[in-house]
């Protein structure tokens, strides 16, 4: 009998480290944009692996009651949860495009836009009516449409070679169109 719950625990634990080196790069990531930690370099982000380790431990500790269920909508569920829960205790992120967003506005823009999570199942996940992810939503992109105007801006300038915009004449900053 021990025999056969050592063999499960470790078929356990082999099925969750497949999982884990299949899916944590996406959670790492998805706890940064959360978090709003820079990703570079690698260990910059004490914040967001500290939330990504306590939603993979609640993950393995929930893996026997998974049943078929999807571990990654589980994962993705703690990690969600376990950073509202630290937003409410006035930890706010900083830093990153979303840094002038609210934690509520990160979370619905986060799962909505880069997770592809549904309007019902991010309302059911953050126990918000859809109209409120709905607006929520569409505020947190209106007000990230400014910072991505800019990169977009600065990305123009640095292919039309332009070092210095401020101190160059309007006419030098068309790029040349040679090769379109």
């Amino acid at each position: 009998m021990a025999e056969r719950a050592t063999h499960r625990d470790r078929l356990r634990a082999l099925e969750f480290e497949a999982f884990v080196a299949g899916a944590g790069g996406r959670l790492l990531h998805t706890a940064t944009l959360l978090t709003g930690e820079p990703s570079h370099p690698p260990g910059a982000y004490g914040r967001a692996e500290r939330l990504l380790h306590a939603a993979l431990a609640r993950t393995y500790a929930d893996w026997d009651g998974l049943r078929g269920g999807d571990p990654y909508d589980l994962a993705r569920r703690e990690l969600v949860l376990r950073f509202a829960r630290e937003a409410r205790r006035h930890q706010r992120p900083r830093g990153g495009p979303l840094d002038g967003l609210t934690p509520v506005e990160r979370l619905v823009l986060v799962l909505r836009v880069y997770e592809e999570v549904g309007e019902e199942q991010t309302a059911a996940l953050l126990g918000l009516p859809g109209d409120r992810i709905r607006a929520v939503c569409a505020r947190a992109v209106r007000r990230t449409a400014f910072w991505l105007l800019a990169v977009a801006f600065a990305a123009f300038l640095v292919w039309a070679g332009v070092e210095q915009p401020w101190e160059t004449e309007p006419a030098q900053v068309t790029p040349p169109l040679e090769g379109w």
